[in-house]
């Protein structure tokens, strides 16, 4: 399995923005940008995902420290991977984000030893999880879409949306049943709901 938490924001803003006008026309409507104070507002989501599933996605709505993220292993991550890898030869992964590597955290995980496995992340590496792709295909439209639906309940059905169209194409790219994935993302495999507010 798969995790990482991102953010989201409404409206994109990188702090540079390049217009293409003539001499005349530098106060022209056209050729401003507006901006919102912190974009508009922010989501946080730490999800998780593995080659066949899709979720759980957990909306944090305070700053990710590590009494979170430890609430959210042992109430998420921990009977998820003992549903999905009865055995215990599951492999859980997690970058080395300060919250990660806390004590408390790492504490849990080694008291958890045999019912899976934590997958040591090497220090300053190159970020080649593949949830960042996911990522990837959630915040391309988001800003759009959220700015119509400004609501973070609603992120349930953006998640839902290109979560099945990404694991969609991991299936397709190796011949796995596409419908396999899409009933456990809709919740019949996993025990909780693909998205759900952390407070």
């Amino acid at each position: 399995m798969w995790s990482d938490e991102s953010r989201f924001q409404l409206h994109h803003a990188d702090g540079r923005v390049r217009i293409w006008q003539k001499q005349h026309e530098s106060m022209h409507r056209t050729c401003m940008s507006t901006t919102l104070q912190a974009s508009g507002g922010s989501v946080m989501v730490w999800g998780m995902f593995s080659w066949h599933d899709l979720g759980p996605f957990i909306l944090v709505e305070q700053r990710l420290n590590s009494p979170t993220y430890l609430n959210i292993v042992a109430d998420q991550v921990h009977p998820i991977m003992l549903m999905a890898y009865p055995n215990g030869n599951g492999f859980f992964q997690q970058d080395n984000a300060p919250c990660h590597g806390a004590h408390k955290v790492q504490e849990w995980f080694q008291e958890h030893e045999g019912k899976f496995t934590l997958l040591r992340w090497p220090p300053q590496s190159p970020d080649l999880n593949p949830i960042e792709h996911l990522w990837d295909e959630v915040k391309e439209p988001s800003g759009s879409w959220f700015h119509n639906h400004q609501t973070t309940q609603n992120w349930t059905v953006l998640f839902i949306r290109h979560g099945v169209r990404f694991l969609a194409s991991l299936s397709t790219s190796r011949g796995v049943n596409a419908k396999k994935n899409r009933r456990s993302i809709e919740g019949k495999r996993w025990p909780n709901k693909v998205l759900m507010g952390w407070s």
